[in-house]
């Protein structure tokens, strides 16, 4: 009995990574824990993770779900880098988060991540006409209708196979551009989010490949007067679920000192360009908070306040963010300053 194992990666490429995958065999029976799956190898010098000369690297499974593309007992299985001496590689960004959500665990920290994405077809945003633009945007946002909807079969089915392969995926919607949209992976852990969203994302490639469509997290895939493509983290302790005193610790905590270039550097390439002071967003060298202001680095909805309690929206993650390095940040700065305010 065989079932095939897809192992996914992410890769060296800089400054914004790309996700890599291939195929195992595995014989026996099928299974869906994460300690039965071998370690592998692959060729780093094809992926800027090794030079010709030294290039084997190692994936180690560290998630694992069914595969809703192959279906029956396949599945998909996310690997960390490590080196051959089974240290982790440079690019395993994973590999520096594990130890902080683990120091932070008792505060119970939770993320919801909105990543926006824009589907292309060849070189024009799906629903661009040839050598001319649209509309502009206004009637797109959570709009339906084939003069203004594009690509709804294609977000369909990658709902259905994140579904499908039991991701903590939580909504969608079409977003302010033609082609562009959004899904939502949360609330659930540091570490879960990001699996989950670097699982998600595969599958956004790999289901509109199948219609001959391409997806892209570029920040600002069409330069002008269009909103960019973000990665709203939305954050919580158990602290700021039970009160307000907390949410403001944590959002104070993110303007304090060096932390909003701490943060902002690494956001996701090209931030400048999407973070300008435009199109709801704050520019990229201000740090603010505010009540429902989308046009501030950090908004707090306006039901947090009503209620006193909740969660923030750090509005700054550019689509290409590394999940795994925007988690590890917020949970550092917001966590630590929580502790030292006893608000844990």
């Amino acid at each position: 009995m065989t079932f095939k194992a897809e192992y996914i990666w992410i890769d060296g490429t800089e400054p914004t990574a790309k996700l890599r995958s291939k195929t195992k065999i595995m014989a026996g029976s099928p299974t869906q824990d994460v300690a039965d799956l071998p370690i592998w190898g692959f060729d780093g010098s094809s992926t800027n993770q090794a030079e010709g000369h030294a290039s084997d690297r190692v994936l180690k499974p560290v998630f694992t779900c069914p595969d809703p593309i192959r279906g029956g007992d396949d599945v998909l299985v996310l690997c960390e880098v490590f080196n051959i001496d089974m240290t982790p590689h440079e690019s395993n960004t994973r590999a520096e988060l594990r130890p902080v959500a683990e120091q932070f665990a008792g505060q119970e920290p939770v993320f919801g991540i909105e990543q926006e994405y824009t589907f292309f077809d060849g070189h024009r945003p799906l629903g661009f006409p040839e050598g001319g633009f649209p509309a502009a945007q206004g009637g797109y946002y959570c709009g339906v209708g084939a003069d203004e909807i594009f690509g709804r079969d294609i977000v369909e089915k990658h709902l259905d196979n994140c579904l499908t392969a039991g991701l903590a995926i939580s909504g969608i919607n079409a977003e302010v551009m033609p082609g562009q949209w959004e899904f939502q992976v949360g609330p659930v852990s540091p570490l879960e989010v990001s699996d989950h969203l670097w699982i998600a994302r595969w599958l956004l490639y790999r289901t509109a490949e199948d219609f001959g469509v391409s997806a892209t997290l570029d920040p600002k895939p069409v330069k002008g007067d269009w909103n960019g493509a973000g990665a709203h983290t939305n954050f919580s302790t158990k602290a700021m679920r039970e009160g307000y005193e907390a949410i403001i610790t944590a959002a104070e905590s993110l303007g304090e000192g060096s932390k909003p270039m701490d943060h902002v550097k690494n956001y996701g390439a090209g931030i400048d360009d999407r973070l300008t002071g435009l199109h709801e967003t704050a520019p990229w060298n201000e740090y603010s908070y505010g009540v429902s202001d989308r046009g501030a680095s950090v908004r707090i909805p306006w039901q947090v306040e009503q209620d006193r309690k909740g969660y923030i929206e750090d509005r700054r993650p550019n689509a290409n963010v590394d999940p795994y390095v925007v988690t590890r940040l917020i949970v550092d700065t917001c966590c630590t300053a929580l502790e030292k305010a006893d608000q844990v």
